[in-house]
């Protein structure tokens, strides 16, 4: 596949399986990671959602917390937070696990309505979860879809692939936000793990270093992007 230098233009031509890779143009010496689609937007949330369980075709989020990252820098005075109600009590094993139980969802809206007031915030952001592709898109997307909400498409990005992008892909390498966490240094102390609050707190963090430590450009580019759907603005 052919690729134009984002700097001087000159065309490249690499394999697919260089996307995510950096490298060299000979022409101008600019470096810069592989990917067939180029992005502009400098505007992200880092976002994390607690549920009732893992099947979002069956499960609510009972939680959800975000925090922007804007321009290279996380913004750590722009954050949503906020609890929902599902249609069912959460179990006893989900509120060990995330310290959310019924009482705190007792006055929340609904998932729906949540995600609503969530899609309103982030306006045209894209979204970036850890292990969003296979967990957090789906319960947004599901939420639209289980309660007929006109949506819009998002951007979304999976931080696991920026791990993967710095840490590697060898076998055994783990990629879980404990092993972000000690790979980055970064201290949770005072923080709830498994609270989208503290989690999001977490990611955030780990999600500026690694966009630092790779070397990223504001718009993230060459890191692989997956969609989602949010409700349309209202």
């Amino acid at each position: 596949m052919k690729v134009p230098c984002p700097q001087c233009a000159n065309s490249l031509t690499r394999p697919r399986s260089a996307m995510g890779t950096r490298v060299v143009c000979p022409e101008c010496g600019h470096s810069f990671y592989w990917t067939d689609c180029r992005h502009a937007g400098e505007t992200f949330v880092v976002y994390d959602l607690e549920t009732t369980g893992l099947n979002p075709e069956l499960e609510e989020f009972i939680q959800i917390a975000a925090i922007r990252f804007s321009s290279g820098c996380l913004c750590p005075e722009e954050t949503f937070t906020s609890f929902a109600k599902p249609r069912r009590p959460i179990s006893s094993f989900i509120e060990s696990y995330t310290g959310v139980g019924n009482w705190h969802v007792r006055h929340a809206n609904r998932p729906e309505e949540v995600l609503c007031e969530f899609a309103v915030w982030s306006g045209d952001a894209t979204l970036i979860a850890h292990n969003g592709l296979r967990f957090d898109s789906k319960f947004l997307s599901a939420t639209c879809r289980r309660h007929g909400l006109p949506t819009r498409e998002i951007q979304c990005i999976d931080s696991i692939h920026m791990s993967k992008m710095l840490f590697g892909k060898a076998r055994g390498t783990g990629h879980s936000m404990d092993h972000l966490m000690s790979r980055l240094r970064i201290d949770s102390q005072g923080l709830r793990r498994h609270d989208a609050r503290g989690d999001v707190e977490i990611l955030g963090r780990a999600v500026a270093g690694m966009w630092q430590q790779l070397g990223l450009d504001r718009s993230f580019n060459g890191v692989p992007r997956h969609r989602a759907f949010l409700p349309l603005d209202r």
